[in-house]
């Protein structure tokens, strides 16, 4: 073999073997480059795996903590319930109670005044029995009248100063339609205005307001 064919033939190889050496040196890279992905994506699993084991453990130990809560709640809404259920009872024995003394008070109301008009009840007694077994004689009728001008006085007497309750006379005064109501009417000379001659029954007034007009009789004036 010749000089230059020996040369020529070791080019040939070297560029070979430097052919070989390129195509190993990419592989290397390119598996490098697969290794170095790999990794990354492990990391990235490694950490997403973190992340849902932190939370995971968050709402393991919240969930406690709310359980109590909504027990909690319901203890509340218990006892609330419970308070509810005694003022509504306590109410109502309330209203019962009040409905009650309303009806009592209204029932009772005059007990005062029947036992002031029961104490002049008493005096009539009295006075009739011993009218009854006195001696028929003049003097005795009328102290017998005496004795009943007596209890009517005692009678007008508690019922003006302790109930306010007045009788009033109309004769002489000018009729008024609100205290006098006309039984009988006659024309006369000796008026110029509607006049009250007469009391057939007396008028009253309880605390100034008229509460039984008197029933008289009027004189008109003539025309």
């Amino acid at each position: 073999m010749s000089y230059e064919e020996n040369i020529e033939e070791k080019t040939v190889d070297t560029a070979a073997n430097d052919e070989k050496n390129g195509e190993f040196a990419g592989e290397k890279a390119e598996n490098f480059k697969a290794n170095e992905d790999f990794a990354e994506k492990s990391s990235e699993d490694g950490a997403f795996q973190a992340e849902d084991n932190v939370a995971d453990s968050e709402d393991a130990g919240g969930s406690v903590p709310e359980q109590k809560k909504i027990e909690e709640l319901e203890q509340k809404l218990a006892e609330l319930n419970d308070q509810y259920l005694r003022k509504t009872a306590d109410f109502e024995n309330f209203r019962k109670r009040i409905v009650k003394e309303k009806q009592e008070a209204v029932e009772f109301a005059n007990q005062s005044l029947l036992l002031d008009l029961i104490a002049i009840l008493d005096d009539f007694e009295r006075a009739i029995s011993s009218a009854a077994s006195s001696a028929k004689t003049e003097a005795d009728f009328d102290a017998f009248c005496d004795g009943i001008v007596m209890i009517e006085k005692r009678l007008l007497g508690q019922l003006e100063n302790k109930w306010g309750l007045k009788r009033f006379d109309s004769a002489g005064a000018p009729f008024d339609p609100g205290r006098h109501e006309a039984l009988f009417m006659e024309k006369s000379a000796q008026v110029n205005e509607p006049t009250v001659q007469e009391d057939f029954a007396k008028g009253y007034t309880l605390k100034d307001r008229v509460v039984r007009t008197a029933k008289v009789k009027v004189l008109m004036p003539e025309a």
